[in-house]
């Protein structure tokens, strides 16, 4: 286990109810500033606190600025509630301004038809592949997010150096059962929001630019609150006045496709 790793349980115990959360950001999920995928996890939570139908089936949200490190206060308003769907809205607010607006789905499980086509790509198990730390000169973090995972390099018979394509095995720590499907749910949203920048990075090593997310969209397959492990598949396909096409896959270690998502990402000048 990481020695400052902070669980996913801890990282989103909000307080209040009643559609009224807040919760402090911790410095442990920094990238840039409070990781985006964090932020997303914790608007996820809050709406697993008021959902009904325990099963999040899509996320989708805006990010509209990046807070401080302090308290930050949600609000989740039910848009229409079923008995085989829900739809709920929820925003993130610091000192009164819009941090993030999200909207998640749930979908409770049903007859229908079953298959998956797409196939998870051909690379090393994680027990087989290379690990990778993010770390400077110093041997500290890149950021302090990376404390919180463990992250595995694997080899593949058709990467190519410079395309803009990253995948890695990433485990949360500290492993243990998930009990929380919202809970389980974020972590390919964590990761699906995370992994874009380092798809592009591959192509253009991010000497000009940065490029933060302007929102996620997640589809949420399948849970998998057993494995440990998860591939995150990447990449960059379109680029182009000033903006980064990414989607993203999150496959299990046995194949399955858990989820699936795309964002636009925003050039800023390097500082």
């Amino acid at each position: 286990m990481n020695k400052a790793a902070v669980s996913l349980e801890e990282a989103t115990n909000l307080e209040g109810g009643e559609g009224r959360y807040s919760i402090r950001l911790d410095d442990a999920w920094e990238i840039w500033g409070p990781n985006g995928g964090y932020l997303a996890a914790l608007t996820l939570c809050a709406a697993g606190r008021e959902a009904e139908i325990p099963r999040p089936a899509s996320y989708y949200c805006h990010f509209l600025t990046s807070p401080d490190f302090d308290r930050v206060e949600l609000s989740v308003e039910t848009i229409r509630r079923g008995r085989r769907s829900e739809s709920l809205a929820v925003r993130m607010t610091q000192g009164g301004k819009e941090v993030l607006f999200a909207l998640v789905r749930t979908a409770a499980d049903a007859p229908g038809y079953s298959h998956q086509e797409a196939a998870a790509p051909p690379v090393s198990p994680p027990e087989a592949s290379q690990p990778l730390e993010r770390v400077k000169e110093d041997g500290e973090p890149l950021f302090r997010f990376w404390n919180n995972v463990s992250c595995r390099l694997p080899e593949w018979e058709d990467r190519e150096t410079g395309e803009p394509v990253t995948r890695e095995w990433v485990r949360f720590e500290p492993t243990h059962p998930i009990g929380d499907p919202f809970i389980d749910a974020a972590r390919p949203l964590i990761l699906l929001d995370t992994f874009g920048w380092p798809a592009v990075w591959q192509k253009y090593r991010g000497a000009d630019y940065v490029a933060p997310n302007l929102d996620t969209n997640v589809s949420f397959h399948h849970l998998a609150p057993e494995s440990d492990w998860l591939l995150i598949d990447h990449e960059c396909p379109v680029a182009g006045e000033g903006l980064l096409g990414v989607q993203g896959r999150v496959w299990d270690a046995r194949g399955s496709l858990l989820a699936s998502g795309a964002a636009q990402l925003c050039c800023i000048p390097q500082p």
